[in-house]
């Protein structure tokens, strides 16, 4: 078996680390990033170049998100992945391309009302992916994700360096998942029988954003940060944007599938995090 990762980041290289999908390759963006990933003994290559290496994976991994074109992957190396012995496509999307919700729940037979920009661009994606492998007798797995947090990527570094918030907008709820719990979800998908389909990828326990922050200030014994009445937050254009979809996101078919997130909610994947510190 053999894996080659779109965009070898975050998630990408906690799913290279466990090291169950077979040997790595995969794209970056800097040369500095590919140098580090040669390093660490992934075959790795700037973006657009690598498709002969390409070619020989069983396996594509894709995080890279959709620009105003398109899709740069399919862009970039459709025609080398078409000749290639390439048997699965593993797409990384968003909850996002489910739209408002109201605060109600979702599953993946629910319509996609994306609203804004960056998710209708999701939903296109997910359709060039899905049109892809039908054209080239490939399984595509969509696999969309709640909010990602992990080790380098949670409240603790926030409310370290003072950059956490409490902002409170009544009803608001967010899904979150830990960031090894997505790379086992991509090791249970890429590895089963079934042909390709959507997975919502989430902790299952959707919960108010405030919460997590003030939980995890308690882990560090640090005074959480004010409360900020959403209204009057000034949150960014892309940050407010998250708070104008409220809906809470099942997890039924990928646990289905022989799935068990290891931190069905923020709490164990906050002490998992603190643990993982040392």
């Amino acid at each position: 078996m053999s894996l080659f990762a779109f965009g070898l980041g975050y998630s990408a290289g906690r799913v290279i680390a466990r090291g169950k999908l077979g040997a790595a390759a995969g794209t970056a963006r800097a040369p500095a990033a590919v140098e580090g990933w040669r390093g660490s003994g992934v075959d790795a290559h700037l973006f657009g170049a690598g498709a002969e290496a390409a070619t020989q994976a069983e396996i594509a991994l894709v995080s890279i998100p959709p620009d105003a074109d398109g899709d740069p992957t399919l862009r970039a190396y459709g025609p080398a992945l078409r000749a290639g012995r390439l048997a699965r496509v593993v797409y990384l999307s968003t909850v996002g391309v489910y739209g408002d919700a109201g605060g109600g729940w979702v599953d993946e037979d629910s319509p996609t009302l994306a609203t804004t920009p960056r998710a209708r661009a999701r939903v296109a994606a997910e359709a060039a992916w899905r049109a892809f492998g039908r054209e080239a007798g490939v399984s595509i797995d969509i696999l969309r994700l709640g909010g990602i947090y992990g080790p380098g990527r949670s409240a603790f570094d926030r409310l370290r360096d003072g950059t956490a918030r409490r902002v409170v907008k009544p009803g608001q709820v967010f899904n979150r998942i830990h960031v090894d719990d997505i790379a086992a979800a991509v090791e249970t998908v890429a590895t089963a029988a079934q042909p390709g389909a959507f997975y919502n990828v989430v902790d299952g326990a959707p919960s108010a954003p405030e919460e997590m922050i003030v939980y995890a200030a308690g882990l560090i014994g640090v005074a959480p940060p004010p409360e900020e009445p959403f209204a009057t937050a000034g949150l960014s254009g892309m940050a407010a944007s998250f708070y104008e979809e409220n809906r809470r996101v099942r997890n039924d078919r990928l646990r289905a599938l022989g799935w068990t997130p290891r931190y069905p909610t923020y709490r164990e994947g906050l002490a998992a995090i603190l643990a993982e510190e040392g």
